[in-house]
C-alpha cells in the first residue's frame, strides 16, 4: 500500500505532462495537416520561410506558388505554415465596405 501512495504522485506529473504538453502538440498537427490538406488552387499562402505566394497547381505531395509574375516555384506541401485569409483590399479602412459614405 505504501509502495502504491509513492508511486502516485508520479502518475499525476507524468497524466499533468501529457494533458499540458502531448495532448496540445498532436492536436496543433493535427490542425497543420488538414491545413495543408485542404490547399487549393488561387489560394494565397504563407510558407514556414515566410515567403508568400499564390498557388497555381497543387499534386500529392507538392504545390507550385506564384511569387511574382512569372515566377513559380515548386514548394513541398509540408512547407505550407498557413493560408491567408482575405483582408480588406487597398485603401480601404477596416471594418468599412466598399461604397459605404
Amino acid at each position: 500500500m505504501n509502495d502504491l501512495a509513492a508511486l502516485l504522485p508520479l502518475v499525476a506529473i507524468l497524466a499533468l505532462f501529457w494533458f499540458m504538453v502531448i495532448r496540445p502538440q498532436q492536436r496543433r498537427q493535427r490542425e497543420v495537416t488538414a491545413l495543408q490538406n485542404s490547399i487549393e488552387v488561387g489560394q494565397r499562402v504563407m510558407m514556414s520561410s515566410g515567403i508568400f505566394g499564390t498557388v497555381t497547381s497543387v499534386t500529392d505531395d507538392k504545390a507550385r506558388l506564384q511569387i511574382a509574375p512569372g515566377t513559380e516555384i515548386e514548394i513541398a506541401r509540408a512547407a505550407i505554415a498557413k493560408v491567408e485569409s482575405p483582408g480588406p483590399e487597398l485603401g480601404q479602412e477596416p471594418g468599412r465596405e466598399p461604397g459605404d459614405a
